[in-house]
């Protein structure tokens, strides 16, 4: 059973992170919440709680098989947050998925790890991405190496597939 992480913090996406989270508990892998502290609630842009399983520093990146990053206003407080971007970092050493969707963009920015990568986002933080070294492009989702985005929640019937079709293809 693959291990699943999705990072959570205030303001995040409802449907970006709610959506995948149950989507890949649907095809049978586990999966954990990390935010600034555990067993803490987190609320989305649009009020629904999320409840942090572990904290950022209980994080083992050699025991998980993805990360996920919804977007909202969240990414802004993550990116800024070490321990964060050490964690991003580690999985793009490793080789391990990254998958990033709207504003979610931003905390592998910080963690400087897209400069060549060919993703996409909302196009508010295209320059962001551009700026960062990224090819930015405008579609649905877009899958370059380990790398997975999407630009906002009417993309997730594309982004939630292409992870579980990578997460297949590396087992």
């Amino acid at each position: 059973m693959s291990k699943i992480l999705i990072l959570v913090e205030n303001d995040y996406e409802d449907l970006e992170l709610q959506y995948p989270k149950y989507r890949m508990l649907e095809e049978g892998m586990e999966v954990l919440v990390a935010g600034p502290q555990a067993k803490e609630t987190y609320k989305g842009k649009k009020g629904y709680p999320c409840i942090a399983d572990i904290s950022f520093d209980q994080v083992a990146v050699d025991s998980m098989a993805a990360l996920i990053i919804p977007g909202g206003y969240a990414p802004d407080k993550l990116r800024i947050v070490p321990k964060v971007l050490q964690i991003v970092q580690e999985f793009h050493k490793k080789g391990k998925i990254i998958a990033f969707i709207c504003h979610g963009g931003w905390v592998p920015i910080s963690a400087g790890v897209l400069k060549g990568v060919t993703c996409t986002s909302y196009i508010a933080i295209k320059d962001d991405l551009v700026n960062a070294g990224a090819q930015w492009v405008d579609k649905a989702v877009v899958q370059d190496r380990h790398f997975i985005s999407s630009r906002h929640p009417n993309d997730l019937p594309q982004f939630c597939p292409a992870i579980l079709q990578q997460l297949l293809a590396k087992k």
